[in-house]
């Protein structure tokens, strides 16, 4: 089971907060968001992720059930690296689903799960940004490649194999017969 670790919930000003007065206790109810987010810092990996501050589109479906709150939903993500092989500039789009349950304070959960299991509900506020930002970055792909059938680089000039000509190779001397090739240069 994955571990969340406790972090102090972001202010009610947050983007990502959602304040639940407006969806009640009352197991069932439900609200629907749309909201246009700046993406936080480190959003990713060394080859790819999401800029700061881009636009996560949050799709988001709140119901409340007995035990705190169902969020379900999609985010939506510009992406921006390098190729895996080539190294050139990658831009993308990620889209991602999430689904977490965010329990009440005391609730029987409490009671079942240990500190840092799950996600909770904190007062009358929800903070979905661990949820999204954990989404993005299990949707990240390991390789980025600026295209499926990227060549990569050359290993010994370090060029792009895409922009060689056909049959680019080097003559390439077995370190081994190193010394003899010097000799055969002194004649």
């Amino acid at each position: 089971m994955q571990q969340h670790s406790p972090r102090q919930p972001a202010g009610p000003r947050s983007p990502f907060v959602f304040d639940l007065r407006e969806l009640g206790r009352r197991a069932g109810s439900l609200r629907e968001y749309r909201r246009s987010v700046p993406a936080p810092a480190e959003l990713g990996f060394d080859l790819i992720g999401v800029p700061e501050g881009a636009p996560l589109e949050l799709e988001l479906r709140l119901e409340s059930v007995t035990e705190g709150v169902l969020v379900t939903g999609t985010v939506e993500a510009p992406l921006t690296g390098q190729c895996g092989r080539c190294l050139e500039p990658v831009s993308d789009e990620l889209a991602v689903d999430v689904c977490e349950l965010f329990a009440y304070e005391n609730s029987s959960t409490d009671e079942t799960t240990e500190q840092g299991e799950v996600h909770r509900v904190h007062g009358e506020l929800l903070d979905v940004e661990p949820v999204v930002r954990d989404a993005i970055v299990l949707g990240l792909p390991w390789t980025p490649l600026c295209r499926p059938d990227c060549a990569g680089l050359c290993p010994i000039c370090g060029q792009r194999l895409d922009d060689l000509p056909a049959g680019h190779a080097h003559d390439v001397i077995d370190p081994r017969w190193a010394a003899l090739e010097k000799l055969k240069s002194q004649e």
